[in-house]
């Protein structure tokens, strides 16, 4: 991609008024992606507090830190907050927010004011569902399942779901500003398969958004109809059907795990691309993976009822489909491996996140294959075994790409450059404690530990010791990156446009970005991640 985009000197979205109005009425994406940053980031410790006390009522067999009822509301709370309120929103609300304008060189996204409202609405959002924990919180579980939550629970259901309901809007309103924005707005000689891979990901996540957020939207509106009139819709003492909602939770929740982790892919192939200087090998199939991924994520939702009492033959379907969904997902893994052989590999901090990715994500992906098989998934089905395999997509998979993401943008959103060493070392920490965390629960699930209880056998303490002091290094790791890169903003070395020597257009503006984005409309000419290109204009 060659382009002609001259950046504007001066001024930059940051230094484009100081006062508090100027932010919380700003239209401008980039700074409402630092607002999302800012809330994201804590619902993240939130959910990371939750997630703690969760491990150190573990390290002994019996329950003995707290009460097995209090025990379940913290479980509960730490699903709900981390994945509705940061896995989901994370790097489309951050790093979509800010890069999608610039990427396809236009000086906004379609709806400013509606993504200013989508940030209003995630807060808000976030107020209730904060306000029912802290009345006394919700013990479900973050499935919600019925009948219990409709009508033996003793949380506050009906207000965590009011929450989680106006959360969804703020999905959506994210999701069509993304659709809208990526065909309408691309700049001229910007064709559908010059965008970066980043966009390609985004654009399939946003048709996952706009699909699927509806309906798990009406599910928990007649989740929450039913307990407060006591309709007769998921409880069977009133004529409903329990199953019934878990079909229609998992329509939504499992392509959810798409919205949370296609995002982060396209995050991985433009790192992989900038530090091994090379084109992503099979773009195409990369660009089409993503689209495939969207698709079939909607048709194997019944991989999660297997237990259920749903028919063999329907399970049948569902496991050969669930099995297909790791098709595309390998041939991106496949294709990353093949753009890392001989490249010029930079180990650059936003890399080690990216190779990170690579290894977490296919112990994830291999697992989520042996969960599709029917005979293996009854054996370990609510075990820890589920525990890891999941985490070790959505917390291996997603926030890898997220922080690799901010890593690698972070000059560009602010202008400054942080310290590698303490970068690195975070990095290392992450990976070391993420493995020590989540690796002995596949084994504790393997040999029948179930997840969501409270004391278990004295012959499973060892491994819960070690899957607690994971956990307090893999906090360790993730509180690191929050001290030196607040401290960067002051303290760290200005950055210049392009300080990776990266390949795209929001490496073209200046570092931070004007308001506008670019002083002229920038005219794209060439294909994407050309970085032979771009070595010989360098000379």
């Amino acid at each position: 991609m060659t382009t002609h985009a001259a950046a504007a000197p001066g001024s930059n979205y940051l230094t484009n008024g100081f006062s508090l109005k100027s932010w919380l009425l700003t239209k401008d994406h980039k700074r409402i992606a630092i607002l999302y940053m800012i809330s994201i980031t804590v619902f993240f410790v939130l959910g990371g507090l939750f997630a703690f006390v969760v491990r150190l009522e573990l390290l002994t067999p019996a329950g003995d830190l707290m009460e097995a009822d209090t025990y379940n509301r913290m479980f509960t709370m730490h699903g709900v907050v981390m994945i509705f309120f940061f896995l989901i929103p994370s790097i489309p609300a951050v790093l979509g927010n800010f890069l999608v304008p610039i990427m396809i060189g236009a000086k906004d996204l379609a709806f400013p004011k509606i993504n200013l409202a989508s940030w209003y609405l995630y807060n808000i959002a976030g107020v209730i569902t904060l306000a029912a924990i802290a009345m006394g919180g919700v013990d479900t579980g973050w499935t919600f399942y019925t009948p219990f939550s409709t009508t033996y629970a003793n949380g506050y259901v009906v207000l965590t779901v009011v929450g989680l309901f106006i959360n969804g809007f703020s999905s959506i309103f994210t999701g069509l500003n993304f659709i809208v924005s990526i065909h309408r707005m691309r700049a001229p000689g910007l064709t559908w398969f010059r965008l970066p891979l980043f966009i390609w990901g985004h654009y399939a996540t946003s048709l996952v958004i706009m699909l699927g957020t509806p309906v798990i939207a009406i599910t928990l509106a007649l989740l929450a109809a039913e307990r407060a009139l006591h309709l007769g819709i998921f409880d069977p003492a009133l004529g409903g059907d329990p199953i019934l909602f878990q079909h229609l939770f998992w329509f939504y929740s499992h392509p959810a795990v798409y919205i949370m982790i296609l995002p982060s892919m396209g995050v991985i192939s433009e790192i992989i691309s900038a530090f091994t200087r090379k084109k992503i090998f099979g773009y195409h199939f990369v660009a089409f993976a993503s689209i495939a991924i969207a698709i079939l994520g909607f048709l194997v939702w019944g991989h999660h009822l297997f237990v259920s009492g749903q028919s063999i033959y329907a399970g049948l379907v569902f496991s050969v489909l669930s099995m297909l969904v790791g098709v595309p997902s390998a041939v991106k893994v496949f294709n990353w491996m093949a753009t890392l052989y001989q490249g010029s590999i930079s180990r650059q901090t936003p890399m080690l996140y990216a190779l990170g990715f690579i290894g977490l994500f296919t112990i994830g992906g291999l697992t989520g294959v042996m969960l599709a098989t029917i005979g293996l998934d009854v054996h370990v089905h609510d075990t820890y075994f589920v525990v890891a395999h999941f985490h070790y997509i959505m917390v291996g998979g997603a926030i890898m790409g997220y922080l690799g993401g901010i890593h690698f943008w972070w000059p560009k959103m602010t202008g400054r450059l942080y310290p590698n060493f303490w970068s690195k070392l975070s990095a290392g920490l992450v990976f070391v404690g993420f493995n020590l965390t989540f690796f002995p629960q596949f084994i504790l699930g393997y040999l029948g530990m179930p997840r969501r209880y409270w004391s278990y056998p004295d012959e499973m303490q060892v491994l819960n010791v070690l899957s607690t002091a994971g956990a307090t290094i893999l906090g360790v790791g993730y509180a690191m990156p929050l001290f030196y890169l607040l401290w960067s903003l002051k303290g760290g070395r200005v950055a210049d446009d392009n300080p990776w020597g990266a390949y795209g257009l929001e490496w073209e503006t200046s570092s931070p970005p004007p308001t506008e984005n670019f002083l002229h409309d920038p005219v794209v000419t060439g294909g994407p991640y050309d970085y032979a290109e771009l070595e010989r204009k360098r000379g």
